[in-house]
């Protein structure tokens, strides 16, 4: 029997503004949004409700650690963050933000779940880019640091030499004019 979304979770599921979809107990696709489709090609976001949720979007923790299994165990909301994701078709891996929640029928029977997904892709990049320059600012420090102490030790070495030679020639005015 299709999954029955409950009409007291479509009150409020329009003000969710990142991508959602709602799936049953067998990963079947009953409902998404259209931040969910437009995520997606053209041609899968046509077919979305014949679909497995893994079959749309596979995630890393789909096969092992699945956010929905996660929830329904728990029978409460679960998020799971910097989680890596592949879109069917798509070059690029995305990096999202899951947050699940147990769907409950009218006699509070688990009937399905409700998958949030907030893309961070292009923070998780920029993260990365910060890291990466970080590390380079850090090598870039510790080798002037090194070339600092290079210099500072040549520096005192001529210094050092510069009082020896000054020292000779006092002694060797000394001597020479009395």
């Amino acid at each position: 029997m299709p999954m029955v979304v409950p009409p007291s979770l479509m009150k409020f599921i329009d003000v969710i503004i990142d991508s959602y979809f709602i799936v049953d107990m067998d990963h079947n696709i009953v409902d998404y949004n259209r931040a969910f489709a437009a995520m997606l090609p053209r041609a899968l976001a046509r077919k979305l409700k014949t679909k497995k949720c893994y079959e749309a979007l596979q995630l890393d923790i789909c096969k092992d650690n699945c956010i929905a299994k996660q929830c329904w165990k728990l029978n409460r909301q679960v998020r799971l963050d910097e989680i890596t994701g592949q879109v069917p078709g798509e070059p690029q891996p995305m990096r999202f933000i899951l947050s699940c929640i147990p769907i409950q029928d009218d006699n509070g029977e688990v009937i399905g779940a409700l998958e949030v997904q907030r893309n961070v892709t292009d923070e998780a990049m920029v993260q990365v880019k910060y890291q990466t320059q970080m590390e380079a600012s850090a090598v870039r420090q510790a080798e002037m640091e090194e070339t600092l102490l290079h210099r500072t030790r040549r520096l005192l070495e001529v210094s050092r030499r510069l009082y020896q030679a000054q020292r000779e020639l006092l002694r060797g005015k000394t001597e020479l004019f009395g």
